[in-house]
């Protein structure tokens, strides 16, 4: 079983990419679950066709823990993708980190952790210890950065890279870097960029997803790409990432860089 985690800066396009990786792993044949723990509970939308499922907060908020059912929290989507959305508190109530807490506990209960590949889209805001808990209780064992060649983008990327140092010597923690994902933004030499920050951080980019308007077509239609545009070029993009990390074996604990390190890794690359 292998259970994945993708991070990065708010925006960056987790969301598209995780359930366009869920979808292209089903087509595998693999059994995907993925969890979206973001308090939007978008990221699955794309999978269930435009749909918004219910959170596992606000069924416990509305019915207790106690009663909920694998069937209450865990619905089909494309492809027999199972999908899960942990939700959050209401706006400006609690913190959204406690959801994730709570979601994971529940699952756990239910036996619904239980997969080929466990996809967790995580917010990427990991100075809270509940959008780390994927990491920090051992839930995912595999990191993605999830980046493109923006500068803070990279900085939000290079933060997640302290935090699985940091929690790489916990005793629960089995987290490790297993690579990043370049979601591109079409920048001059941005492949270049993403890669050299791969190699400095010492992992490898895994994967560059350009940018294309078929993107925005399919989630119009209310599809992923795999769906939407099966003969695609973006669609086959997707499942090159999904063969790469079924066959990824590379994990390493990260070396961050000092912020002016970063910077001026970026700074050539803009010349």
């Amino acid at each position: 079983m292998k259970q994945i985690a993708l991070y990065g800066k708010g925006g960056i396009g987790k969301s598209t990419t995780s359930a366009n990786l869920s979808a292209a792993l089903s087509e595998q044949g693999l059994d995907v679950l993925q969890i979206g723990c973001d308090p939007k509970r978008d990221s699955t939308r794309m999978l269930m066709q435009g749909r918004l499922i219910p959170t596992v907060m606000d069924l416990v908020r509305e019915q207790g823990d106690r009663t909920l059912t694998l069937e209450d929290v865990v619905y089909r989507g494309y492809h027999g993708v199972r999908c899960v959305e942990a939700g959050g508190p209401e706006p400006g109530v609690g913190c959204a980190g406690r959801g994730i807490i709570a979601t994971f506990q529940i699952l756990e209960r239910l036996g619904a952790l239980r997969a080929d590949v466990v996809v967790y889209d995580v917010l990427g805001d990991v100075v809270c210890g509940g959008f780390a808990m994927p990491m920090r209780e051992g839930y995912a064992e595999e990191v993605y950065l999830v980046t493109s060649g923006e500068l803070m983008s990279l900085y939000a990327a290079n933060n997640i890279c302290k935090a699985i140092s940091r929690l790489s010597s916990r005793a629960r923690s089995r987290c490790r870097l297993a690579g990043v994902i370049c979601n591109a933004k079409n920048l001059p030499r941005e492949e270049e960029l993403v890669a050299e920050f791969a190699q400095k951080i010492g992992s490898s980019m895994v994967q560059f997803i350009p940018r294309d308007q078929v993107v925005q077509q399919a989630e119009l239609n209310k599809k992923t790409v795999v769906q939407y545009a099966p003969a695609s070029g973006q669609a086959e993009i997707y499942r090159s990432l999904a063969r790469q990390i079924t066959g990824n074996c590379r994990l390493d604990i990260p070396v961050p860089l000092e912020i002016e390190d970063l910077e001026a890794l970026a700074y050539d690359f803009s010349l």
